[in-house]
């Protein structure tokens, strides 16, 4: 990729972002429910969060989630000075207190009550299965936020982060990850389009070479759904063995905490964009991105583009699902911080249902408009974020 040619970017500017502004009563009541699901699920022996209900596991993108909503409901106003620092200081213990892989970085998932290394079904594996590149940067995202919402933990964070060695996870530009393989260690590229960008601005905050990857102009490629031109990933999976879904994630991200870039803000409109124009043309609400769901395969990618294919409901073994197609609720309450339409008003009010007494459900599934009972951490996290941008701006620049 590093040959080939940059994308054009249209002059058309995306769509206006709101500014911040003030909540309604139906916001303070969302950002109540959302608090609750990490008021249930907090693990006091190790100050971390279980990323999923009744699963005591977590990747440090979940845990990096679970800060950046810590610090979203104190920024809110819903979380007291005292439990703050409670449980800020305990998450910084636990993450002092990580076993890390091949004794570089954190592993891609952690048991949250013993903090062992395991693999993605919980079982412990005493040498680990590797490291994720963007699940690190989500974390250093978060310890970035807190350094400079907070300076008395710089010090202390700044002394964690010189224990793994961050160097590690960036190569040429780009974002390294590493998995165990028959005993090996093997590195691979990490990240794409949306994601990959997110990562590289992260990483970009402790002065990691993450150049080539902060821009989606060497691998994208203009494609058209529903009548809308969106940036998709022009990288194949076969080629580097990683499916190229096109979600709303990470553009909502990062608008949520470091503001959108003149291309993020071209990238993420024509996303959202395409997702209305869905909807207006099927009469189906359509609000898409990673989500968690309440039966087999359990996770999947509801894309805008993906597999080679518009609308695309992937799992990450590249096979199609398109009968379990949700609507997101993170997804829904993100574009609605970020434009405030009468579509994601309108979509909003119809996810109303989906409060439950421990945080939020994931979403409702397109086909029969049941509820994904799916119950989450990081749909959860996404609430308190777009309810802290529509308050008061970026977690970054926030006052």
């Amino acid at each position: 990729m590093r040959d080939s040619s940059l994308a054009e970017l249209p002059q058309a500017e995306g769509l206006e972002m709101q500014p911040a502004r003030g909540l309604t009563e139906q916001d303070w009541a969302a950002a109540a429910t959302a608090w609750r699901y990490f008021e249930s699920h907090y693990r006091p022996e190790s100050g971390f969060v279980d990323a999923i209900h009744d699963h005591p596991s977590a990747t440090l993108w979940d845990q990096g989630s679970y800060l950046l909503a810590l610090l979203a409901a104190r920024g809110l106003g819903i979380l007291e000075d005292d439990v703050f620092a409670q449980r800020s200081a305990a998450f910084l213990g636990g993450l002092e207190r990580l076993p890390l892989f091949d004794g570089q970085l954190p592993n891609k998932a952690y048991d949250t009550c013993s903090l062992a290394m395991v693999d993605y079904a919980n079982t412990p594996v005493p040498e680990g299965i590797g490291w994720s590149a963007l699940d690190v940067a989500r974390l250093l995202m978060a310890l970035r936020v807190l350094e400079i919402r907070e300076p008395t933990y710089g010090p202390r964070i700044r002394a964690l982060l010189a224990d793994w060695d961050l160097a590690a996870m960036t190569a040429e530009g780009r974002l390294w990850g590493s998995s165990r393989e028959g005993g090996q260690t093997r590195y691979h590229q990490e990240g794409r389009i949306g994601y990959e960008q997110y990562g590289a601005r992260a990483a970009a905050l402790w002065g990691l070479d993450v150049l080539d990857a902060s821009t989606a102009r060497p691998i994208m490629a203009w494609e058209e759904v529903s009548g809308v031109e969106v940036a998709v990933d022009r990288r194949l999976a076969k080629d580097f063995g990683a499916i190229t879904p096109v979600v709303s994630e990470p553009y909502i991200l990062q608008a949520f905490e470091t503001g959108l870039n003149g291309e993020g803000q071209l990238l993420a409109s024509r996303i959202y964009q395409a997702q209305e124009a869905r909807a207006r043309h099927t009469g189906k609400a359509t609000m898409v991105s990673e989500d968690h769901i309440d039966q087999a395969p359990h996770f999947l990618y509801g894309a805008v583009f993906g597999i080679g294919a518009d609308w695309a409901v992937v799992a990450e073994d590249g096979s199609a699902h398109q009968e379990l197609r949700t609507v997101s609720l993170k997804a829904a309450f993100g574009w609605d911080a970020l434009y405030g339409t009468n579509y994601t008003q309108d979509v909003l009010a119809d996810l109303a249902p989906l409060a439950g007494e421990q945080g939020w459900y994931a979403g409702r599934y397109e086909l029969d408009g049941r509820i994904n009972t799916a119950l989450t951490l990081n749909t959860n996290a996404v609430v308190l974020e777009a309810l802290h941008y529509k308050l008061k701006g970026p977690l970054l620049k926030a006052r």
